[in-house]
């Protein structure tokens, strides 16, 4: 088995565990039934095209660092995350920050992964592979919220309540989206940063043989 192979493999399996994992009695099991829908699709369907696209270790890394954040958010469901309890019981932040730090993640995690796609599978260059991942993650945001309210509408109001996870804050639709946003910008200002310091080194160094 190829080195690739052998990455990829070990991370699904890593997804796998976790979410059997907390899959254990989790707080609220419709919720989590719910909220796990979506994910283990997108996984289906990176494992049944990654053939035909396949994403680099970076890439698949970063999208199973995202997928395990969100799995231990919809165990706890997100309002009652320890870790985002402790920060608030520290920091005196007002509501559990969970679910805005897997927000941003969405965005910081996942830019990349869409700017591989793009650059790849489309042959795009230029500024618009740094512009599409952005505005891919804010529509994926805006989306995301759509279904959610779709499905507090579906199902009974406890458990819509506890599905939005807006813990009493009417902006917490606006607030998510704006945190993927601001993600998924750090995520490509990094990585023009990088670049273009990659370039400057590979510059100087051709500078440098050519003066031999």
């Amino acid at each position: 088995m190829s080195r690739n192979k052998l990455v990829a493999v070990g991370l699904l399996l890593w997804y796998l565990a976790v979410s059997v994992w907390m899959a254990q009695a989790p707080v609220d099991p419709q919720f989590w039934l719910l909220a796990s829908i979506l994910p283990a699709l997108f996984v289906v369907l990176l494992v049944a095209t990654h053939r035909i696209l396949p994403f680099s270790h970076t890439s698949y890394a970063l999208i199973t660092a995202f997928l395990t954040l969100h799995t231990i958010g919809v165990h706890y469901t997100y309002a009652e995350v320890p870790v985002g309890l402790w920060m608030d019981k520290a920091l005196h932040l007002g509501r559990n920050h969970f679910d805005r730090i897997v927000h941003f993640s969405f965005g910081f995690l996942l830019a990349y992964p869409m700017e591989e796609l793009f650059r790849l599978s489309a042959s795009i260059r230029g500024w618009v592979v740094y512009y599409l991942p952005v505005m891919t993650v804010l529509g994926l945001s805006g989306l995301w919220e759509i279904i959610e309210s779709w499905v507090a509408r579906a199902v009974h109001p406890e458990l819509g309540v506890t599905y939005l996870g807006s813990q009493g804050d009417i902006w917490d639709a606006q607030k998510d989206m704006a945190a993927a946003l601001y993600g998924a910008l750090l995520s490509m200002t990094i990585l023009l940063i990088l670049r273009a310091l990659r370039g400057a080194e590979t510059t100087l160094e051709s500078e440098a043989a050519f003066s031999e």
